[in-house]
């Protein structure tokens, strides 16, 4: 099995292969999400004192805070792995054009 880190800013490297999902700090049920891991000891807070600006739910049930943003982390996955990042208007674009 093979471990895939990626640095998500300030000198903090998550696994991938252990994240559920990226999601934007905004929304209520995210902000319930931060408070309940909080208060079960599982918040993991990586942004050094900056603003939040993506949620990383583990497998686990850790809740880690990053100061980058969900696009930026995925981004960095992608690049990793040798791939693009298509944005939803962009892969609309790409069908367009392709077929």
């Amino acid at each position: 099995m093979v471990v895939e880190l990626v640095h998500i800013g300030f000198g903090n490297i998550v696994a991938m292969n252990r994240i559920i999902a990226i999601a934007s700090p905004n929304s209520a049920p995210t902000r319930r999400a931060i408070q309940e891991g909080r208060n079960k000891g599982l918040l993991i807070d990586m942004t050094n004192g900056r603003r939040t600006k993506a949620v990383i739910f583990t497998e686990g049930g850790h809740v880690i805070l990053a100061a980058l943003a969900p696009e930026t982390i995925a981004g960095r996955l992608q690049a990793s792995r040798g791939g693009t990042l298509l944005r939803p208007e962009q892969s609309d674009e790409r069908d367009e054009l392709s077929g």
